[in-house]
């Protein structure tokens, strides 16, 4: 992952494109950041991870830059987002996101609301990078309370 990453690095500042090369410049510091904070290097899953983190943190910038009228830095975050997620495996959509549930419930025997540390687990573990973990706790509480 981290190669491909620099590749892309390298190509993009060959062809000039400023946006990307500024984008893949954060995703290597904050990638450099988490591995000197865990004192190792990181393998994919972990980057995958670092890679979401961003997304969310853009994610949360562009509701404070759209609430604040300032539009052209929620595109400019906007635009980051994108680049992110070409390197992020599909995410699931509402109705995929809550069969995982229904599976893991299923799985983990989870009973009530004290289980719910045992799904997130499994879902956790299943569906890293491929999931919003915000939307699928929702649903989890959900159906356990239910």
């Amino acid at each position: 992952m981290r190669a491909k990453i620099t590749g892309d690095l390298k190509m993009a500042m060959k062809a000039g494109e400023k946006q990307r090369v500024a984008t893949l410049r954060l995703i290597n510091a904050a990638v450099q950041s988490a591995e000197i904070e865990s004192k190792a290097t990181l393998d994919d899953a972990s980057i995958l991870a670092v890679m979401t983190k961003m997304v969310k943190q853009r994610r949360d910038s562009i509701e404070q830059y759209t609430s604040g009228g300032r539009p052209e830095l929620a595109a400019a975050e906007q635009a980051e987002i994108d680049i992110i997620e070409g390197y992020l495996p599909k995410q699931m959509d509402d109705a995929e996101v809550a069969a995982a549930v229904r599976s893991a419930l299923t799985e983990s025997g989870a009973q009530s609301a004290k289980d719910m540390g045992k799904v997130m687990g499994v879902l956790k573990a299943k569906y890293a990078g491929k999931m919003d973990f915000q939307k699928a706790s929702a649903a989890v509480k959900a159906a356990l309370a239910s």
